[in-house]
């Protein structure tokens, strides 16, 4: 595979391959340098006339994944958006004590927040991005209009579906090419389905080493492939539980129960949250609105153009 020109040189292909007639956003990355000396990134999408416009949708996205996971999904919405790499991940620094939970992650992307939005944001998190919304949006109620959290509740079974994401990440830690990562994600039945859309999702996901490997962007392969490697030793060493398995443990409950923003659950009907998840966070969370889509996990990649329209819908009021 070829690099392309920039990381948004994909977007008018990725808009052609949607069917949508629109103008292309003009994207921008952003860096925002935290407190402890690591540093936040941070994907920004508005109009080509209008390249300063503020954003009104922030997104987050799930484990082992990036912020351009939302391209598509934003050139559906075609409002002015922000997509935040999560720490451990994308461009974002890899954290040292490898704590990627909601409530650890989510003083870093209300900082980005602060930092590059001007009105509270519709906010809306995939997967381990979801509870860090919860996280963000109970602690920092000011910055969250409202809250949508997509395929995932506090009490996931981790050896359901996260086990698909765990086993794909627990293979070598570095490659020759970038085109034997596709061949993996392919493999797994991953990457969206054609090789050229996981060809996309690979250069956003990985890096070229000084020394010519590959290896991926994010922290969660090391952290998956040593887990898989000692087992054993994984029990005490960084991180104290499965990478995949740690952010779905009860302090989401107390996030979510927090949160006074409109808050919604969107679950994909072939996804990780089943229906008994579903109901659980129905009486858990009462006030909460739960809607199903026609979805796997990963909703933002698989009906991009139905989430567009919904988030649109939520962020204007039509």
């Amino acid at each position: 595979m070829s690099d392309p020109i920039d990381e948004f040189s994909f977007l008018p292909e990725q808009a052609a391959e949607a069917g949508i007639d629109a103008d292309v956003p003009r994207g921008r990355r952003l860096s925002l340098a935290l407190a402890d000396g690591r540093t936040l990134s941070a994907l920004r999408y508005a109009p080509a006339d209008t390249p300063e416009a503020a954003p009104v949708v922030t997104f987050l996205h799930g484990a082992g994944l990036n912020a351009h996971t939302w391209d598509t999904t934003i050139l559906a919405l075609g409002l002015p958006a922000l997509a935040i790499d999560l720490p451990g991940h994308g461009d974002s620094s890899w954290r040292a004590d490898a704590a990627y939970v909601g409530r650890v992650l989510a003083p870093d992307v209300a900082a980005g927040i602060d930092a590059w939005a001007d009105a509270p944001q519709l906010l809306v998190g995939q997967s381990l991005g979801g509870l860090t919304a919860a996280a963000v949006a109970a602690s920092r109620p000011d910055l969250v209009r409202e809250l949508i959290v997509i395929d995932i509740t506090p009490g996931l079974d981790p050896n359901a579906g996260a086990r698909q994401i765990r086993d794909f990440f627990a293979g070598p830690v570095d490659w020759a090419s970038r085109d034997e990562l596709v061949d993996r994600a392919l493999a797994f039945g991953l990457g969206g389905g054609t090789r050229r859309k996981a060809e996309r999702g690979v250069f956003f996901n990985s890096r070229i080493r000084p020394d010519g490997r590959v290896e991926w962007k994010h922290h969660f392969a090391r952290l998956a492939n040593a887990a898989s490697a000692a087992p054993a030793a994984a029990a005490t060493d960084a991180p104290p539980q499965d990478a995949v398995a740690a952010p779905l443990g009860e302090a989401g409950w107390e996030d979510l129960a927090a949160v006074t923003a409109p808050t919604t659950l969107l679950r994909g009907e072939r996804g990780y949250v089943t229906e008994a998840d579903a109901a659980e966070f129905a009486r858990r969370v009462p006030a909460a609105s739960v809607a199903v889509v026609p979805s796997g996990h990963n909703v933002q990649e698989e009906i991009p153009l139905e989430l567009g329209a919904r988030l649109r819908a939520a962020a204007t009021g039509d």
